[in-house]
């Protein structure tokens, strides 16, 4: 067990090298970033920045609103949570460079955790439109078909650990269904989901297959400031801690990683 913990404490503390810093508005050079820890079974850390204690006991399934990301080098370590700095299993320096809006998503079990990385489009939906994004973040589900009840396939064949493109459609309430793809069974239900005119709504499909679940968040451009960990969905509330964001936001650069980028 420790093996594996000490896998995902590479995975997730090498990166915890950037302070993060939630400004009003986008600028120049830096990066929005949010994040989603979505590994169902990942061991809670603690991580250590240039010496200083920046967060503890990080759990399954937080996610972030959207924060800038200044590029930077920090020192940062990494402990089993409830383990002094000294006893880093992780000491590395991390340089990150910011760009554009993207989410970072911790994703897998730990045997095989990887960074899933997609590029996000906030762009304000056209008039009577709303933009639908769903992720598919369940490690051992099938590739799935996302359907209204009863009528047209929106989504086919989304296979882990994938999100979709944006999808536009007419404002309203659906009765949305997830299905393994090209099957009719329902694995996931969602009734009277209501896509309001103007919005962006996030579909996350999280979990092991035997307790799969869906939620539907609404992301925030940006956070006008930290707070402690907020189970999903994030809906322009504080979101992640700064610390945490720094966490994940550096997986997009880490050595090792399987990136994977999904382009809207």
């Amino acid at each position: 067990m420790f093996k594996q913990t000490s896998r995902v404490l590479m995975l997730v503390g090498a990166l915890a090298a950037l302070m993060i810093v939630p400004v009003a508005s986008a600028q120049s050079g830096n990066a929005m970033v949010r994040v989603v820890h979505a590994s169902p079974d990942a061991p809670a850390v603690d991580v250590y920045v240039d010496g200083a204690s920046v967060v503890t006991n990080v759990p399954f399934f937080t996610a972030s609103d959207y924060l800038m990301v200044p590029a930077g080098a920090r020192r940062i370590q990494v402990t089993p949570t409830g383990q002094p700095a000294s006893g880093a299993v992780i000491d590395a320096t991390v340089t990150v460079e910011a760009g554009k809006a993207y989410s970072v998503a911790a994703t897998g079990l730990v045997a095989n955790i990887t960074a899933t990385v997609t590029n996000d489009n906030l762009a304000t939906p056209a008039a009577g439109k709303a933009h639908v994004r769903v992720y598919h973040f369940s490690p051992d589900a099938p590739a799935v078909d996302v359907k209204v009840a009863g009528g047209a396939t929106l989504i086919p064949g989304l296979a882990f650990p994938n999100a979709s493109a944006y999808l536009p459609v007419d404002a309203g309430t659906y009765n949305l269904q997830v299905t393994p793809a090209g099957a009719s069974a329902v694995v996931i239900d969602l009734p009277n989901t209501n896509l309001e005119s103007g919005k962006i709504y996030d579909v996350f499909a999280n979990g092991q297959l035997a307790s799969i679940k869906a939620t539907v968040a609404t992301p925030a451009p940006v956070a006008a400031g930290s707070g402690t960990p907020s189970t999903l969905p994030s809906t322009g509330g504080s979101g992640l801690p700064v610390a945490l964001m720094a966490v994940f936001a550096a997986l997009l650069l880490v050595g090792g990683l399987r990136l994977r980028r999904q382009l809207n």
